[in-house]
């Protein structure tokens, strides 16, 4: 089954992650370059967009839909080492091959540009290459965030922390503010949760639950959640109120 991204593709000014993405910061002349060679692929749920070290011939954001890094041992065991989310950068320009798997987790699609003619802009246009230092640095700053979240926190925290994560991305994207109640819908499953954060189906369900209970978050559905207060999520999640994490 084809997906069909609800937006207009040959318009960039209409794109939802316009703001956030690696062309964020270009002009007029190089959204037109950046045209030439792009284009879109969608993707279902559960389907592998990169295999770990295969080669790859695109880079690009993800613009809508969720998708997990996930880096596998030689004796088959897998573990979830990231998060794609919506603006997220896809691919290193000047790598041939993949390090990890990146599998759609929910339905996606994906705005993508040849890797050759994206590498050679990257020297001809600075605002391409600062805006992806950039995003390199904040993913580097979140990767050191994830530490702490997986190696000190309790699974109470480690489940605020992940909800505080998603929350203020998607408050990002739809440039609403972190003021006021955040309602967003979980792009992960409980049983996805349990894998990205190191616990079992049943403590993410029961500290889910904990979490309803004290009215920290509101739940209308498994997915459909409310967060009253942005400042109490981030203390259940151990975080600094001013920031947190770099998302």
């Amino acid at each position: 089954m084809t997906l069909k991204a609800q937006f207009d593709h040959t318009n960039c000014s209409e794109c939802p992650i316009r703001h956030r993405a690696v062309c964020a910061h270009c002009e007029r002349d190089e959204l037109e370059e950046l045209e030439s060679i792009k284009y879109y692929r969608s993707f279902e749920a559960g389907q592998t967009i990169i295999w770990s070290g295969d080669p790859m011939n695109f880079v690009g954001s993800v613009v809508s839909g969720i998708a997990s890094l996930t880096q596998t041992m030689e004796d088959g065991r897998t573990q979830m080492v990231g998060l794609l989310l919506p603006s997220d950068f896809v691919g290193r320009p000047g790598r041939e091959n993949a390090p990890y798997d990146v599998v759609a987790t929910t339905d996606l699609v994906m705005c993508c540009f040849r890797k050759k003619p994206f590498e050679d802009m990257m020297v001809t246009t600075p605002h391409i290459a600062q805006r992806l230092l950039q995003m390199t640095l904040d993913e580097l700053d979140a990767a050191r965030e994830w530490m702490l979240v997986l190696g000190r926190k309790t699974a109470r925290e480690k489940i605020a922390s992940l909800l505080s994560i998603i929350a203020r991305r998607d408050a990002s994207l739809h440039q609403s503010g972190q003021t006021g109640s955040i309602i967003f819908d979980l792009p992960l499953t409980r049983e996805a949760m349990a894998d990205y954060l190191g616990l079992t189906l049943e403590t993410v369900s029961r500290q889910i639950s904990a979490l309803k209970k004290d009215k920290v978050i509101t739940l209308e559905s498994k997915r459909h959640i409310t967060i009253p207060d942005m400042r109490r999520l981030m203390e259940e999640a151990g975080d600094d109120t001013d920031g947190g994490f770099l998302v």
